[in-house]
């Protein structure tokens, strides 16, 4: 994440020529917190699933930073004693950032890499109801790695324990493996976010396959 990323607040205050933004938008109508999808400079979005937003303070801010370029605007506006704008909902770095060349070994990712769904029933599963389970057990001398590391439902992973695959009959569904970043890129793209503006639409799919 680029510097500022991290820059909202109840209130924008002044950097410079900086104007100081009313906080009330923030409650605007409908209760939305109106956040702005982030892209980077080539127009992808910096991740996909968790989907790359920022606040709407983040967005405002880079912008008048001059880090940010805004592509598409929500009609909601805010207001300073000097200045009205509307708010962004699709901003794209001036900077590119490149994308890790490895992904980190995370409990999220390996979920990520097996699609959210249990390598051994095939059942999908929301994260909270899956496990990291040793295709060999630790207590057989198998390592925690990508290699070894498998999404797994809690009955699976009860009823594997200690075994090993061949003693049980269970075997993953696809090979553990690490995957690259681009992998995990088009895996999380299955996963929508509940709030998708129609502004995003065209940045989120447009490199998809065009229906017949």
């Amino acid at each position: 994440m680029p510097e500022g990323s991290q820059i909202g607040g109840a209130e924008i205050g002044g950097i410079g020529d900086f104007p100081a933004f009313n906080a009330a938008a923030f409650n605007a109508p409908g209760g939305r917190g109106y956040p702005a999808l982030v892209l980077n400079a080539d127009f992808r979005p910096l991740s996909y699933f968790p989907l790359s937003i920022w606040s709407w303070q983040d967005a405002v801010k880079a912008v008048f930073l001059d880090r940010v370029s805004v592509l598409n605007e929500y009609e909601t506006e805010v207001h300073s004693t000097s200045l009205t704008m509307r708010l962004p909902s699709v901003i794209a770095l001036k900077e590119y950032i490149p994308a890790a060349r490895r992904p980190a070994f995370t409990r999220f990712n390996v979920f990520l890499r097996d699609r959210f769904a249990c390598q051994y029933c095939g059942a999908d599963r929301p994260a909270p109801d899956l496990t990291f389970d040793h295709v060999i057990p630790r207590s057989r001398g198998g390592r925690t790695t990508w290699e070894n590391v498998v999404a797994a439902c809690g009955p699976c992973n009860l009823r594997k324990g200690s075994k090993l695959p061949r003693e049980i009959g269970m075997h993953p569904r696809q090979p553990p493996r690490q995957p690259t970043s681009w992998e995990l890129q088009e895996n999380g793209r299955g996963f929508p976010p509940n709030h998708l503006h129609e502004s995003w639409r065209d940045y989120l799919y447009w490199d998809s396959e065009l229906e017949s």
